[in-house]
């Protein structure tokens, strides 16, 4: 990661990026509410909110029937508080820790098959102290870097290009993240970066994507894919990492 005053990250999903580095402040955005929603309760109540999911992390609700009986409860709530530990409980009970939602933007994730399944106390207290000088915001990607300023860094970890057919109808979200707007991030990324604020992206590495990022800085690596549901197809995926800085 370049070096700056500000982490931004656009797509922050788990925000792994922002839990292991330490710049001095860090906006952390995404276009899924339930997700920002989690993070401002674990900003916000702390311990409190920590101690009130635990009582849906009982051996007795780990069963297929309360899976979907929560499930349920969690598309229909109106309560912030109950959506945010209920987004905890199927992100954790749900099968490959998937996070989907269905055209009239429901939770439709069917439920994993885990023999044990605890509350994350320790990582949701570690997340919770990193969060002092973090704002979370619920924005697209377009505006979200569009205000960012000289000394901030941008990272980028949008849904990933599909490897192939199999694993193309795995959306993050309702609405899925098009071809169009892969290659729109990276024409981004680079007037990002001639303002002077570095933007680093993540993605799988296809033809696709070293043509839409050939202006930025390429550094390729494998890793170990564990989304499909065949286990002999879990093997390692080629990924790519693109650097634009105002000198390229």
């Amino acid at each position: 990661m370049p070096e700056g005053d500000r982490l931004i990250e656009p797509f922050c999903g788990s925000a792994a990026v922002f839990l292991n580095t330490n710049y001095k402040d860090s906006l952390i955005c995404d276009t899924n509410s339930d997700l920002i929603n989690l993070y401002h309760h674990l900003q916000k109540d702390n311990i409190e909110f920590i101690n009130y999911c635990k009582k849906y992390f009982i051996t007795s609700n780990n069963t297929p029937e309360k899976y979907y009986e929560f499930r349920e409860r969690f598309n229909k709530t109106k309560s912030k508080r109950l959506r945010a530990a209920l987004f905890l409980y199927l992100n954790k009970h749900g099968y490959n820790g998937l996070c989907r939602y269905n055209k009239s933007g429901k939770f439709n994730v069917p439920v994993g098959k885990y023999k044990k399944v605890t509350l994350p106390r320790e990582r949701m207290e570690i997340f919770a102290s990193k969060t002092v000088n973090a704002e979370f915001l619920l924005s697209d990607y377009t505006t979200t870097m569009r205000n960012a300023k000289k000394g901030d860094v941008i990272y980028c970890d949008p849904p990933y290009v599909p490897l192939n057919e199999s694993n193309s109808s795995f959306q993050y979200e309702k609405n899925a993240f098009s071809m169009e707007k892969q290659a729109h991030l990276a024409i981004l990324a680079q007037e990002t970066a001639n303002r002077g604020i570095p933007v680093l992206i993540s993605n799988h590495l296809t033809d696709y994507t070293r043509e839409i990022y050939k202006k930025a800085e390429l550094s390729e690596f494998s890793v170990q894919r564990n989304i499909s549901c065949k286990a002999d197809k879990r093997t390692k995926a080629l990924e790519v990492l693109a650097l634009y800085t105002h000198d390229l």
